[in-house]
């Protein structure tokens, strides 16, 4: 019997109404549909520091760090909508990408994402939709030991692009964040099969 993936979802923003948690919903309902257990989480209910060094070796790892690390060793893949902040990615996505790869007692490095697989979108009230910023993404997850699938989505205008539902409007581009979310189960059912 083949193991049903698990694939954890968020967004990098903090915002309550943010444009990148509805993004990500989309996506993992195109990864319910390929047969996927999927979670999803706000990186608002983790509060991180920012990573210090000094702090961590003082402190340790802080608990909602360890939290979210105990999240991403339960699932094979990840969803994630990266907002972008002055053409890169957000302070708390990245910070908590850092605090999650900080070693803890009994690990190997970067446990908590080595062999996973992941699809990245992006949503933004400008033009590009984010492009720049996945850019970033893309680069940092595939430097820590993730498989990120080619095909990306960078919504632009997201602030008029959603209904009343979450759902796009445009049903071509919810279409294609669904695939993303798609793309990823599938590829995670022929890894684990």
């Amino acid at each position: 019997m083949a193991t049903v993936p698990k694939i954890l979802c968020f967004a990098g923003s903090l915002r309550k109404d943010s444009l990148n948690k509805r993004l990500v919903k989309i996506a993992m309902a195109g990864a319910r549909k390929a047969g996927a257990e999927v979670t999803f989480i706000d990186l608002r209910d983790y509060p991180l520091p920012v990573y210090d060094g000094d702090m961590e070796e003082e402190q340790g790892i802080p608990e909602n760090a360890k939290k979210l690390k105990t999240l991403l060793k339960e699932h094979q893949g990840l969803l994630i909508a990266s907002p972008e902040y002055n053409s890169s990615i957000s302070g708390a996505l990245k910070n908590a990408i850092d605090w999650a790869s900080r070693k803890g007692p009994d690990e190997k490095p970067l446990e908590c994402y080595t062999g996973k697989v992941a699809g990245i979108m992006a949503a933004s009230p400008g033009a590009l939709g984010g492009l720049r910023g996945l850019a970033s993404v893309r680069s940092i997850l595939q430097n820590i030991g993730v498989l990120v699938v080619p095909d990306q989505v960078a919504l632009p205008g997201a602030a008029d692009a959603f209904d009343e539902n979450g759902n796009l409007k445009d049903q071509k581009r919810h279409s294609s964040v669904e695939s993303i979310g798609k793309k990823v189960a599938e590829l995670l059912h022929k890894l684990h099969a």
